[in-house]
C-alpha cells in the first residue's frame, strides 16, 4: 500500500536514513526538511515546497520532483538517476563529485561524437559540433540542435548505408556526409522527451535503446 501525506506541515523535519520509496508528499511543506542518507526511490513530491532541504547521499532514482523550486538544495552525493525535474528551479543547488545524474551527461562544451539508433537497426555516428546547443536529463540519453552524419553501419558494423530514418518521426532522415538540424530545439534540459536530435554518448547505449 502505497503512504501518502497530504497537507503536513514537515518543514525542517529530520527524515534522515528513513526509507520513504514510492511516498506520495502531496501539498506538503518539505522546506529545509532533511532527507540525508534516505531512500527516495519513485518518490512523488507533489505541490509540496522543498526549497533549503538536504538531499545529502540520498537515494532518489525515479523520484518526481516537477515544476517545484530546490533552491538551496543540497544533493551532495545524491543519485538522482531517471528523476524527473520539468519546470524545477535547480540554479543554486549544491552539488559535489559524488552526485550522480544530475550534472549532464554529454560534454558541456566542445564538438564530440554521439550515436543513434534509427530505424532497421541502423546505427547512426554523429559529430556534434562545438556550437551545437546540447543538452541531457538524468538519463544517459541526449540532445542537441544540429550534427553531421558521418556513418551509418549495421549494428556488426559488416554493412553501411548512406541514409537512415528516425524511429520517431519517419520523415527525418540521416544522410552520410549531411548535416541534419532541428530549428525548434528546446533548451530545458529536464524536458526529457522534447525537440531535439536524441543520441547517446556509446554505440552500446545507442544500440540498446
Amino acid at each position: 500500500m502505497v503512504r501518502e501525506y497530504v497537507s503536513e506541515d514537515f518543514s525542517g523535519k529530520d527524515f534522515s536514513k528513513e526509507n520513504l520509496a514510492k511516498v506520495v508528499f502531496r501539498s506538503c511543506d518539505l522546506q529545509d526538511a532533511n532527507f540525508t542518507e534516505a531512500n527516495l526511490d519513485n518518490t512523488l513530491f507533489l505541490d509540496s515546497p522543498l526549497k533549503g532541504a538536504c538531499f545529502r547521499q540520498a537515494s532518489m532514482v525515479g523520484a518526481t520532483i516537477r515544476d517545484n523550486d530546490l533552491s538551496g538544495c543540497d544533493l551532495s552525493g545524491a543519485n538522482l538517476y531517471s528523476a524527473v525535474l520539468e519546470g524545477t528551479a535547480v540554479e543554486t543547488v549544491i552539488t559535489d563529485d559524488k552526485t550522480q545524474w544530475f550534472h549532464m551527461h554529454c560534454p558541456e562544451t566542445g564538438a564530440f561524437l554521439g550515436y543513434k539508433k534509427c530505424v532497421y537497426d541502423r546505427l547512426v555516428q554523429l559529430l556534434i559540433p562545438a556550437d551545437a546547443r546540447r543538452t541531457s536529463a538524468t538519463y544517459p540519453s541526449c540532445r542537441c540542435d544540429k550534427a553531421k552524419v558521418l556513418t551509418i553501419k549495421s549494428f556488426d558494423y559488416k554493412e553501411s548505408y548512406e541514409e537512415a530514418w528516425s524511429l520517431v518521426d519517419e520523415n527525418f532522415v540521416y544522410r552520410v556526409g549531411e548535416w541534419v538540424s532541428v530549428p525548434d530545439f528546446n533548451p530545458d534540459r529536464f524536458m526529457d522527451s522534447t525537440t531535439g536530435i536524441h543520441f547517446w554518448m556509446t554505440r552500446e547505449e545507442a544500440k540498446n535503446y
